[in-house]
C-alpha cells in the first residue's frame, strides 16, 4: 500500500501539469487603428482588450469596448464614438478564432494564420490573421497587423466627409498572455 502512494501522487502531479496552463488570458491587449486621410491621420489607442488563448484547442477570442479607444483628439473621439462606429447600439467588437497549423511544442517564434469571424458596428465577417505567435517561459504573445475596410461593416460616412475618411483602415495589436487561474 504504501508504495502506492508515490504513484498515485505522481499520477494526480502530471495530470495536473497537463491540465494547469492550457489557457492563457491578456486582461491589458492592445488594438490601435490607423487611417490615412488628406486633412488629417486618424489613429487611436486601445489599451484594455481581453482575449482568451486555449492553447489545447487552438482557439483565441478577444473582446473589447469601442470607447476604450484614445484619441489625440476629444473631437475625434466623439466622432468615432457617437458618428461612425455608434458605441451606444454597438458597444463591442469581437473575435473568434482558431490558430492553423500550430506547434505549441514548438519555442520559438511561428508565424501562422489564425482564421475567424470579427464583429464591428453589429456586422461579422470571416478573417484571416497573419499572426507572430511566441512562447516565452510559459507566457505567450501574439501580435500582427490587418486592414479592414470600412464599407464591409457598414459605417456610414456622410458624402461631404468621404474624401476626407480613407476606404481602408490599418489595425495592429498585440497580446502578451499569463496562465489563466481561476
Amino acid at each position: 500500500m504504501n508504495k502506492l502512494i508515490p504513484l498515485f501522487l505522481l499520477f494526480f502531479y502530471f495530470v495536473d501539469f497537463g491540465q494547469e496552463h492550457q489557457q492563457f488570458i491578456a486582461r491589458q491587449g492592445q488594438i490601435s487603428f490607423f487611417s490615412y486621410t488628406s486633412v488629417e491621420n486618424i489613429e487611436a489607442k486601445n489599451n484594455q482588450v481581453l482575449s482568451i488563448l486555449d492553447i489545447e484547442k487552438q482557439e483565441l477570442a478577444i473582446s473589447m469596448l469601442m470607447r476604450a479607444f484614445v484619441f489625440k483628439k476629444d473631437l475625434m473621439y466623439e466622432h468615432f464614438n457617437e458618428s461612425y462606429i455608434e458605441s451606444d447600439m454597438y458597444p463591442k467588437a469581437n473575435f473568434i478564432g482558431k490558430i492553423i497549423d500550430f506547434d505549441k511544442k514548438n519555442q520559438k517564434k511561428q508565424i501562422k494564420i489564425i482564421r475567424g469571424k470579427i464583429t464591428i458596428h453589429g456586422i461579422t465577417k470571416e478573417i484571416d490573421l497573419k499572426t507572430t505567435i511566441e512562447s516565452i517561459d510559459n507566457n505567450y504573445i501574439l501580435s500582427g497587423n490587418f486592414d479592414i475596410l470600412v464599407n464591409d461593416f457598414q459605417i456610414k460616412i456622410p458624402p461631404i466627409l468621404s474624401s476626407n475618411i480613407a476606404k481602408t483602415i490599418s489595425i495592429k495589436f498585440r497580446f502578451q498572455y499569463q496562465p489563466y487561474e481561476e
